[in-house]
């Protein structure tokens, strides 16, 4: 698989994923109750420790499919969709939705780095879990709330997602400029429960069938060795 001829954008071209009729295209869902904090993991083991766990934060539109992505890959242990860069301390999905709290719809992966890299996640960020070059919306979701990040833990993070993008930026990799932004973590908040893993719970949804099992072929089919079935 080549980084640099990402098959998402394609998709979007051929206005599959543009979809309208709200309600049924739109990333909604049942009335939320308060978020929790979750907790991150320790940071990674200095070097040449073994480290077995370590997490990344990204955000690519409605988290639901960007979860789902993470979720089917192999080396990653979870994958929690959440809120991140914003002021609120604990915002519900009804605050985030009005795009004024600042935070994205994000999802923080766990994975064990000896079984898959950061720079692999990157990669499948990048490649099938969304668009980069949509400003402040993806697909059928508008706002601010659906912006492209990767939040970085630290200085390493921060200097792989900066590399990477220069490289698809290099090579023209998309048909627009890149707007995803590269930004400090300082906090995440876990969405409600009625999202996590709300892809498997409803993989019949109109909006999971237009917007996000797209994705899952897409990793399935420019990935396989790192794609996980069930």
């Amino acid at each position: 698989m080549s980084a640099h001829h990402p098959s998402y954008p394609s998709r979007l071209a051929s206005g599959v994923l543009l979809a309208s009729a709200a309600g049924l295209f739109a990333c909604r869902a049942a009335p939320a109750r308060a978020s929790q904090t979750a907790a991150l993991p320790a940071e990674p083991a200095p070097a040449g420790v073994a480290a077995s766990v370590d997490t990344a934060v990204f955000a690519g539109g409605c988290f639901w499919g960007v979860e789902a992505v993470f979720e089917h890959l192999n080396g990653v242990s979870n994958a929690v969709s959440g809120y991140a860069g914003g002021k609120a301390r604990a915002p519900s999905y009804e605050e985030v939705s009005t795009g004024t709290t600042g935070h994205a719809e994000s999802v923080l992966v766990v994975y064990d780095p000896s079984r898959i890299s950061y720079d692999q996640l990157l990669q499948v960020f990048f490649t099938v879990a969304h668009d980069p070059t949509q400003l402040d919306r993806q697909g059928p979701d508008v706002g601010s709330q659906y912006r492209s990040v990767v939040f970085y833990r630290n200085d390493a993070q921060r200097d792989a997602a900066q590399r990477y993008i220069a490289k698809l930026e290099a090579a023209k990799a998309y048909h627009a400029p890149i707007v995803t932004q590269v930004v400090p973590l300082a906090a995440f908040n876990e969405a409600e429960a009625y999202h996590q893993d709300y892809l498997a719970h409803h993989p019949h949804q109109p909006y999971i069938v237009i917007n996000d099992a797209p994705k899952l072929k897409a990793l399935e089919r420019e990935f396989p060795a790192l794609y996980r079935k069930g």
